[in-house]
């Protein structure tokens, strides 16, 4: 019996590869902590008065990384001695450590596959380059504990490898040319929930800058109160750009009806302000609803999640115009659970604790966000889809074309009865040419007009008959045939049967020798 073995090149060039992607995911993670700490010491170098040395800065640094990946910190240095949780992070903060590790895990697959050794396999790619990532991360956890803002133990354990196994895992399914699941009701779903995805961001940020532009006093006065310094005022600037995601989604899921929580006992609907709202001077919070109860302008933020089921079951319905309805009502129903997981995501991720007490919880409430976003679209996406399909599937009238004249005379020419007015003719159609006549008889009477050949079966073989011994087709116009001139020629003669072959009839006679006389 022979072994077939791999061989050792083979099986050095995936270890090879692993190994590449270890170190590409370690490389990841140390660009996006330098660039982060490059702009952190930038910023101390600049303040007037630092509070800490260079130590404390590369701290904060790490601190911000971590909790760029969803970690919480643990602020020790707080007035009354206690620390306090810090949650809420700035989600554009997220996009650069995220995209790296994207980059890595595609960069993983494509180099591989296009050079002479063996590429590893999706599974093998997305653990080298997260376990590389993580590696680096571990340090930075532990780097950071003996800092202002040390990460939550368990905090880190959960969202740092969702966030890096998640992004490598994208990084891969681009690699592969992003592939959708070969099953028609599942693909539509995913696309029609990112559809709906964007378009729920889009107008809960539209919604938002609305209401931070009604409120442009309140948030310009919160900017220049937080500091006088220019450095200082470039640090508040940064973090609101830094928060600008978190906005979106809390005007998505405040015209979703849950809104989003102020502390301990207060919340924002678009039905008004409940509570007493524990909100931080800062130029962001000032956009947030007044007190009292909310009217139609408030109420109109509910138009961001209608539009968004709106396109979402549009799209569903557009793709589901061969499929049965139950087919289209589960999956606008999968769109719909697929839009409200993502949402409640981005959720968890937009709020968090700022503090104990009053302030341990602020932000949209995850299971709140995601059970109204699948509730939606089970309401309005589902009728919709179904309507669409139904649009899509109806049959359109027959439109009726003008007939010409020449075809209504010969119809009518068709249907002439057969009896004595059967030479009879409409005065405005054409005049038919007559038969010759036959001489009469010895005695002044006429012959007896010939009668039609004969099928096997009795019946009368007429057009019909000889039509169909060439195998054309019963259709009404080889019944009329031999009364329609195509050519409209006065003097066209149909035949009363077609002949099966042409026959050579008799050779001419020779001309007349020509006369001597």
């Amino acid at each position: 019996m022979t072994h077939v073995t791999e061989h050792p090149l083979v099986q050095g060039g995936r270890s090879t590869a692993l190994a590449s992607a270890c170190v590409r995911g370690g490389v990841a993670a140390g660009l996006g902590l330098g660039a982060l700490a490059v702009l952190v010491v930038a910023g101390w170098i600049g303040s007037p008065y630092p509070d800490s040395g260079p130590g404390g800065a590369l701290h904060l640094a790490a601190g911000l990384w971590l909790l760029a990946h969803g970690v919480d910190l643990v602020r020790t240095d707080t007035l009354s001695g206690l620390p306090a949780p810090l949650g809420i992070a700035p989600m554009l903060l997220a996009v650069l450590p995220v995209w790296l590790v994207h980059r890595a895990a595609r960069d993983t697959l494509d180099v591989a596959g296009g050079g002479d050794r063996r590429p590893p396999s999706t599974g093998g790619a997305v653990g080298a380059v997260a376990g590389g990532y993580l590696l680096v991360a571990a340090a930075v956890v532990v780097y950071g504990q003996s800092g202002p803002l040390p990460a939550e133990p368990l905090s880190a354990g959960l969202w740092l490898p969702a966030v890096v196994v998640g992004a490598a895992g994208a990084g891969v399914w681009t690699a592969l040319g992003r592939p959708l699941p070969e099953q028609r009701q599942a693909a539509a779903a995913l696309r029609a929930a990112g559809l709906g995805l964007v378009t729920l961001l889009g107008g809960g940020a539209v919604v938002a800058a609305v209401s931070l532009a009604w409120h442009a006093g309140e948030a310009q006065a919160a900017y220049a109160g937080l500091t006088g310094e220019w450095s200082g005022r470039v640090a508040v600037l940064l973090l609101v750009l830094a928060l600008l995601p978190n906005m979106a989604v809390w005007g998505a899921a405040y015209g979703l009806g849950p809104g989003f929580t102020l502390g301990t006992g207060a919340f924002a609907t678009p039905l008004g302000l409940v509570g007493d709202p524990a909100a931080p001077p800062f130029p962001l919070l000032a956009a947030l609803p007044d007190d009292g109860r909310g009217g139609w302008l408030h109420g109109a933020a509910a138009a961001v999640p209608l539009a968004a089921v709106m396109l979402q079951g549009g799209r569903v319905g557009r793709s589901a115009r061969t499929w049965t309805a139950r087919d289209t009502a589960l999956t606008a129903l999968g769109a719909a659970w697929g839009c409200g997981a993502a949402v409640a995501v981005l959720s968890a991720a937009a709020g968090g604790p700022l503090g104990t007490a009053r302030l341990s919880a602020f932000g949209p409430v995850w299971w709140q966000t995601g059970a109204a976003t699948v509730l939606w679209g089970a309401c309005v996406g589902v009728p919709v889809a179904l309507g669409v399909r139904a649009w899509g599937r109806r049959v359109p009238r027959p439109k009726r074309l003008p007939v010409p004249a020449e075809a209504s005379a010969a119809a009518v020419r068709a249907v002439a009865p057969a009896g004595p007015e059967a030479g009879r003719v409409p005065a405005s159609g054409p005049v038919p040419l007559s038969a010759p006549s036959a001489p009469d008889g010895p005695e002044g009477e006429k012959p007896p007009p010939e009668t039609p050949p004969t099928s096997p079966a009795g019946k009368t073989a007429g057009p019909k008959a000889a039509v169909a011994g060439l195998g054309l087709d019963d259709d009404p116009p080889y019944d009329t045939y031999d009364t329609y001139d195509p050519y409209g020629d006065s003097v066209f003669e149909p035949y009363d049967y077609l002949p099966a072959a042409w026959e050579p009839g008799a050779p001419p006679p020779p001309p007349p020798a020509p006369s001597t006389d």
